[in-house]
């Protein structure tokens, strides 16, 4: 499989393992009943904060801003993500399907808790049992859904 290739099949992969997540984590809070998270907002503000850019608009507007610009970022490091397995897979990386997924879903968790716990935005030192399980589950449903459409979109 060339470079290409590669990169265009991890992303597939990306980008349907952050469906999977999304689903994962939307049918979470339809059963529990939960309040959906405020982490990518506050990541985008924390983010904002740091590198002095500014997002244009008065108050809704801007607001409405970071509400979209939150999952966009989701979006662009899942699918970056996934681009990045392409890569593994075509230096050699090639591991079942569920090595893969598990690698894959606990890389993109380390990943993104590791960027909001650096930009102060949450410490996952004193998440509860509940609030693990919340982020790990829909985490390994995205390494699966990744590995298994790279992998399926790989002739090889």
């Amino acid at each position: 499989m060339n470079l290409a290739s590669a990169l265009v099949a991890g992303a597939a992969g990306g980008a349907a393992g952050t469906t999977a997540l999304n689903a994962v984590t939307y049918l979470d809070m339809a059963v529990r009943g939960r309040s959906t998270s405020s982490a990518p907002e506050d990541s985008i503000e924390a983010l904002v904060s740091r590198t002095g850019l500014r997002i244009p608009g008065e108050e809704d507007t801007r607001k409405n801003r970071v509400a979209g610009l939150g999952p966009l970022n989701g979006i662009f490091v899942g699918v970056g993500i996934g681009a990045v397995l392409g890569l593994a897979r075509t230096a050699g990386w090639r591991p079942h399907v569920l090595t893969a997924g598990l690698v894959t879903g606990l890389g993109a968790m380390a990943a993104t808790d590791g960027s909001m716990a650096a930009l102060g935005v949450s410490d996952p030192r004193t998440w509860t049992l509940m609030d693990w399980l919340s982020d790990v589950v829909p985490h390994l449903a995205y390494g699966l859904a990744t590995a298994a459409v790279a992998q399926a979109l790989d002739p090889d």
